[in-house]
């Protein structure tokens, strides 16, 4: 028998039918689910009764979904999941940008999706309930404080999405190591599987910001075969050595 409330998903698309598909299998999984068919529907029901975590399809009739993401992360955090119809990186990008947790390009595998949802709700609920304590990380002028979720660049704030500061912490606190893909994405996603490719682009998005030349990064470096490698001091990567 549950002993918690169960966890609140808000699920909108204007495909009723991946709607009720989508809630079937989550309703199976233990979850409340609310579906919404588009974007004021979405942010009157989140006003309403506040989701654990939303799944948010991209093109959606009138205001898209990263409008959508916008507005309901400018009333608190909310885990979003997005839904895109194609599997371009631009459509990815475009998701990360606004803070998305994950995105499942359609067609997709409902099972899959509920697992998807699993795993970004338990890593929401590890993060909330990590020690406070932890101290500030610092390296080449960044500072990243755990407790306060800010990052810092030469004093600046930088405008990182959860996923990008979980990911510069976890290489920001093993310097010098060759930290694999399927390592990022199964601490830092808590994913024992998924799309490699999620791990590239916010590697990508993550040096825009931190790096003063992304082509040429001095900083997250490449590791050819593997994944990626903090280093502060390190020297620059030569041409092309730098792309993810």
């Amino acid at each position: 028998m549950r002993t918690h409330t169960p966890a609140r998903v808000l699920v909108v698309d204007d495909d009723p039918t991946v709607s009720e598909v989508v809630a079937c299998y989550l309703d199976r999984a233990g979850f409340t689910v609310d579906l919404a068919a588009d974007g004021p529907a979405a942010l009157e029901r989140a006003a309403a009764v506040r989701p654990d975590l939303v799944v948010l399809d991209l093109m959606l009739p009138g205001m898209d979904g990263l409008e959508v993401c916008r507005r309901l992360r400018d009333d608190g955090p909310v885990p979003v999941i997005m839904l895109t119809a194609r599997g371009d990186e631009e459509d990815r990008i475009l998701g990360l940008e606004v803070g998305a947790d994950d995105y499942v390009t359609k067609p997709f595998s409902p099972r899959e999706l509920v697992l998807r949802v699993a795993s970004v709700l338990r890593r929401d609920r590890a993060r909330a309930l990590a020690p406070p304590a932890a101290p500030p990380l610092r390296a080449a002028g960044l500072t990243l404080d755990p407790a306060g979720r800010r990052a810092t660049r030469g004093g600046g704030e930088l405008a990182l999405t959860v996923r990008e500061f979980d990911l510069l912490a976890y290489l920001m606190r093993h310097p010098g190591r060759a930290c694999g893909r399927e390592e990022l994405m199964r601490e830092v996603w808590g994913w024992e599987f998924g799309d490699l490719s999620t791990v590239t682009v916010h590697v990508r998005r993550l040096r825009a910001k931190v790096e003063e030349d992304p082509a040429r990064p001095r900083l997250i470096r490449t590791v050819w075969g593997v994944g990626y490698r903090f280093g502060a001091d390190a020297a620059p990567a030569a041409d092309g050595a730098g792309h993810a």
